[in-house]
Parts: C-alpha cells; structure tokens; sequence
C-alpha cells in the first residue's frame, strides 16, 4: 500500500516558519478553510494551524545548539485518532495512508486530539471542527498543477530543502533513500502508532575554509586603484547631482 509522507531534515531546517505560513496560506483558501485567526496582530495572538515549529536549545554552556523541530500530523500506519471517532469523522485512506477528518462529520468532541500522543491536532475554534495537516490532499492531486508542484505548500515554500514528499513504502522514492541514508528514524516509535513522517538527525560537517577564501573577490575598493586622495579641486558627482 502507498503512504505519502513527508521527511524532515532537522540538520538543515533553520526555523524561518516559511513551512508554517505557506501551510496556512494554502489551506485557510482550500477545501480546509478557513482556518481561524483571532487577534493575529495583537498582544496575544492565536488561531489554527496544521503546522508549527518548535525551537529549543540542546546541551549544556557553552556548547549549546539551537534546534527547530517543525511538528504536524505524522500519518501513522496505525493512528489512534482514528478507533475513538464517535462519528467516523476521522479515517485513514486506504489508496494513500494519508489520515483525514470529514468536517460534515465531526462534532469537535476532542477525542481525537486526547487520543493522538504528538498534539498535532488543533480545535478551530471558530467553526468547532477538528483540524490537521492533510499533506495538502487538494493539491497534490490537482491535474491542473505541474507535475513539479504537485507538493504540500510547506514542501515547496522551504528554502533550504529540508522537507521531502513521497511514498515511504516505496524503496526507490527520494524519501526512501533519504531516510536509509540519513538515519531517518520515527518521532517516538515505541508507542506503536508507526508514524509515516520520517526525521533526519542533526549531525556534523567539516567545513574547511581556505585562506583565500576570507579575501573576497569582487571587492569594489580592489578595483578603484586609481583613488584621490586629499581634497578634490575638479568637480564632483555630489556638486552636479541631486540625491
């Protein structure tokens, strides 16, 4: 069976939330909308959101790292949002394992939400229906995209490539691959729900950067070789020129 996921490179996300506002962005205009903001340019703001990215720091002074870690519905391969539903307003596709909520079904009880064990599920609370990621259903399908931006909003919005889509049962897909090569690992896996969004660990590079290469090269000052110095009797550019 094909599960659609999405794969997140921890070492390169930089936490610029471009993932988090093209997300709202797409789907407060699409079939998921609208999606609430109460007060957004106030002292507290709130609203709904599919997903978000939590920033913390890691170690001990002075050898601390900033991490962000972007959070949004995990697609599990067994969810357990989806047995509690009293309405069957919480289902998993059986075509691409993409889990989803019937907003002409829910009742916005918060089952769900008390059964899912990432919090990845938002109350709107201006409609009362339960909300979450989608993996940009209305989009990935949309024959009317090219094939390339056939992507969640956040897959195509991220600057630096951190976040990958793709069908994580198939062995040749570039998530696949990334997670084999990557040591992509599941956020939590011992609690059994199997979780089809995949993260990268942070690791570390050498950088190793050439005495030649502090020096830059277009450096204006290096090409005016010929500059005056002391008082200037000729005419200037400031004396004719309006700035």
């Amino acid at each position: 069976m094909t599960q659609l996921a999405l794969v997140i490179d921890l070492n390169v996300c930089v936490g610029c939330h471009a993932c988090v506002t093209s997300c709202k962005e797409w789907n407060t205009s699409g079939i998921s909308g609208t999606l609430a903001d109460i007060m957004p340019y106030g002292k507290d703001p709130s609203g709904t959101f599919f997903n978000r990215v939590q920033t913390f720091e890691v170690g001990e002074y002075p050898n601390t790292q900033t991490v962000h870690f972007p959070k949004s519905c995990l697609h599990c391969e067994d969810p357990p949002c989806v047995p509690v539903c009293p309405t069957g307003a919480s289902y998993k596709r059986e075509a691409d394992g993409i889990v989803l909520v019937d907003y002409d079904k829910c009742i916005g009880c918060k089952y769900c939400s008390w059964a899912c064990p990432y919090g990845v599920r938002e109350v709107d609370p201006v409609r009362k229906v339960m909300t979450k990621c989608t993996l940009c259903v209305d989009r990935i399908y949309d024959d009317a995209l090219p094939e390339s931006e056939r992507k969640p909003a956040c897959v195509m919005a991220c600057p630096t490539n951190a976040r990958l889509f793709g069908d994580v049962h198939d062995p040749d897909s570039e998530v696949s691959e990334a997670i084999r090569d990557g040591g992509g690992y599941q956020l939590q896996p011992e609690w059994g729900t199997k979780p089809a969004n995949h993260y990268l660990p942070r690791r570390k590079t050498d950088i190793t950067i050439h005495e030649d290469e502090l020096i830059r090269s277009d450096n204006p000052l290096s090409k005016e070789l010929d500059r005056p110095v002391g008082p200037v009797e000729e005419q200037t550019l400031d004396d004719v020129t309006s700035w």
